[in-house]
């Protein structure tokens, strides 16, 4: 078994409970709150902002000129591309998308997300250690993807069915070249080092659990000052 399979049939519990927690449920039962998708869409036009800031300091660490132009079109898509997700999020709720992200809030449980990842890109020279803590973002999605359409009869009307078939049909490239650093890295790093990737992967599959859950309750910052 490769590296990165290694990795993805160790998260598989964690998807398991995303998928039945009520932010995704809320999807696939078509009853998710207006309230939880704008402080969703609020949080994700930040955080893709900084996972495009992520792929750019991955840039100096990748040697092929086809790796450089891969990244960058990942930047591309992080900062434009996934506004069509978003947008159907937008229609779903009737609101204007710009409207509602102009606020753009920096949230607690987003907040240490993109840290761990900022941190990883900052302390590690190889990229293993930065991919392993993205690659659960794009992962995730097209998992929570495939489990909706496969285990749902939607029909053709279901408000958010795109929503599940964007991430189906756009994380394969991705995910193999994602796929591809890390099992490269996997097979000259130390055990040591290789400990270290597979729990950044860990960490972020949970931060993405909890990313939803953040929405879901509508997470904010309490200061608790005078």
């Amino acid at each position: 078994m490769r590296f990165s399979e290694r990795l993805q049939q160790q998260v598989e519990p964690i998807i398991e409970r995303i998928y039945q927690d009520e932010f995704i449920q809320g999807f696939v039962n078509d009853d998710i709150s207006t309230e939880a998708i704008k402080h969703y869409l609020k949080a994700d036009a930040r955080y893709l902002n900084e996972f495009a800031k992520v792929y750019a300091l991955l840039i100096p660490k990748v040697n092929s000129k086809e790796e450089i132009k891969f990244l960058v079109e990942q930047i591309e898509f992080a900062s434009s591309g996934e506004v069509g997700a978003h947008q159907i999020l937008a229609d779903y709720i009737g609101e204007p998308y710009l409207e509602v992200i102009k606020d753009g809030a920096w949230y607690p449980t987003a907040d240490h997300y993109i840290k761990h990842m900022y941190y990883n890109a900052y302390a590690h020279e190889h990229a293993a250690y930065t991919i392993a803590a993205m690659a659960p973002c794009p992962y995730v999605y097209r998992r929570l993807a495939q489990m909706a359409l496969e285990r749902n009869n939607f029909s053709d009307n279901h408000k958010l069915k795109e929503w599940f078939n964007f991430y189906l049909k756009g994380m394969d490239e991705l995910m193999v070249y994602l796929d591809g650093w890390l099992n490269d890295f996997s097979e000259s790093c130390s055990e040591a080092e290789l400990k270290v990737v597979e729990r950044n992967f860990l960490e972020s599959t949970v931060h993405e659990r909890n990313f939803f859950n953040m929405a879901f309750t509508k997470q904010d910052w309490e200061f608790e000052v005078e």
